[in-house]
């Protein structure tokens, strides 16, 4: 029945044949919520904070690293775990419309960024094309390093292809940090 309801969609799955650890957490409503709108604060940004990461699939333990390196130069930075950009895109994408119909409308990631200071970073990761997460600066007007794979076809160990790719943890230290002046935040 759902395919056929009017708000009715499609999934799209992407299989990795990576292990990924699921953090032990009570599943809460609001976090079933976030998981199934397409996104959810790992570590809640701090209000206005000048740093996010938001990462998809795989990279989640890249992510945590950086974010662990990043936290003693901006402690309240926030990591956030896209589960669907599909979803979040798709939802942002209503919102805008109905306001150019005259509707009050917010999406769910206008409220999931909302704690970020309007000028601060935020850098994407995804082991896939960057363009899947950069649009999340877009939302509130944020500047955003986009980290991803574009090229395809080499072959190594999962180490030295996310090097290759710059999907790894020292690229996701270099983006955050050369992403944000030394001044502007104190």
């Amino acid at each position: 029945d759902w395919l056929h309801e009017r708000e009715g969609g499609s999934v799209y799955l992407r299989l990795s044949t990576r292990a990924l650890d699921q953090p032990i957490r009570p599943m809460t409503k609001d976090l079933r919520a976030g998981i199934i709108n397409g996104g959810y604060w790992l570590r809640p940004p701090a209000e206005g904070c000048a740093l996010a990461i938001a990462y998809q699939g795989v990279v989640a333990d890249q992510a945590g690293l950086a974010m662990g390196d990043l936290l003693t130069r901006f402690p309240g930075a926030g990591l956030l775990a896209v589960t669907s950009a599909d979803r979040l895109n798709a939802g942002w994408t209503a919102a805008q419309a109905a306001r150019q119909h005259g509707k009050q409308e917010t999406s769910y990631v206008e409220d999931l960024l909302e704690p970020l200071d309007r000028r601060a970073q935020i850098v994407t990761v995804i082991d896939g094309h960057p363009a899947t997460l950069s649009w999340l600066g877009g939302v509130h007007g944020h500047k955003v390093q986009a980290l991803g794979v574009e090229h395809f076809g080499q072959t190594g160990s999962v180490a030295d292809l996310y090097a290759e790719y710059r999907i790894d943890k020292a690229a996701i230290l270099e983006a955050a940090l050369a992403a944000i002046p030394a001044k502007r935040y104190r």
